[in-house]
């Protein structure tokens, strides 16, 4: 696999980064998210992908960017033997194999797109609101396997495994906060039906995210949004207790 070498945990990169493989790291990101971003965009309008295609790489520089100084700081004050760039470039390809996952999906979503109601129809409200679902789905999915590929990262390089994950916590935290702010301010992404398609909104900071996620979760499930949420909380924690009490228990000599 040409991308092996790309994507595989490697401690000793971070320490000694070859100029090669950081711009083939950071490529492969920012095509991987263009190719998405346009399927996702393009169910608006072409022009609407293309403006999205643009974003998309833009709001993980940013999230990297502006949360930099956390980051390092949080791999120095945890342990983690971590400094500003290797914390940088860790985060880099943990967002380069998100990229790469959501890069080889566009293919589906573009065929989604294509297939779902036009913005002028009757549904375009539902076909809206279950767009933003599925891709919101599909960019945690792709979000979790990038953090496995961090959290081996972390854990090939941190003193203990406790060390890792403390680390690999407080950097999820902070990019997800910074990162949710930042799509928000850099929206539209999906383009409502209603409104005008433009690069950006007239007013980036009204509302938030989680709002906008909230509102199409409740018109999906015809007001019942709070049920819905804690029906999925309470599969996934009967999910989590099977897991850690079905585990094989060792015998004591």
């Amino acid at each position: 696999m040409l991308l092996r070498p790309l994507l595989q945990p490697d401690a000793a990169w971070l320490d000694a980064p070859s100029a090669r493989r950081t711009l083939r790291t950071a490529g492969v990101a920012a095509l991987g998210l263009a190719a998405y971003g346009f399927t996702v965009g393009s169910w608006r309008s072409p022009l609407m992908g293309a403006y999205v295609a643009a974003k998309m790489p833009l709001l993980v520089a940013c999230t990297l960017g502006c949360n930099g100084l956390l980051n390092g700081l949080f791999g120095i004050l945890l342990g983690g033997g971590l400094g500003f760039r290797q914390s940088w470039l860790a985060l880099l390809s943990s967002f380069a194999l998100a990229a790469l996952i959501l890069g080889s999906l566009a293919p589906v979503t573009l065929f989604l797109a294509w297939n779902a109601p036009p913005p002028d129809s009757p549904g375009a409200a539902s076909a809206h609101a279950a767009h933003l679902l599925v891709h919101t789905a599909l960019i945690a999915f792709a979000g979790i396997a990038g953090n496995l590929h961090l959290h081996r990262l972390l854990t090939a390089r941190a003193p203990t495994r406790a060390v890792a994950n403390a680390t690999l916590l407080a950097w999820l935290a902070g990019n997800g906060f910074l990162g949710a702010q930042f799509a928000w301010m850099l929206r539209p992404f999906f383009g409502t039906p209603t409104l005008k398609v433009t690069f950006l909104r007239p007013d980036p900071m009204n509302g938030d995210f989680y709002q906008a996620v909230w509102r199409a979760l409740d018109r999906l499930t015809g007001g019942h949004a709070l049920d819905t949420a804690g029906t999925l909380l309470l599969v996934a924690a009967t999910a989590w207790l099977i897991a850690r009490f079905s585990q094989p228990q060792c015998k004591r000599p």
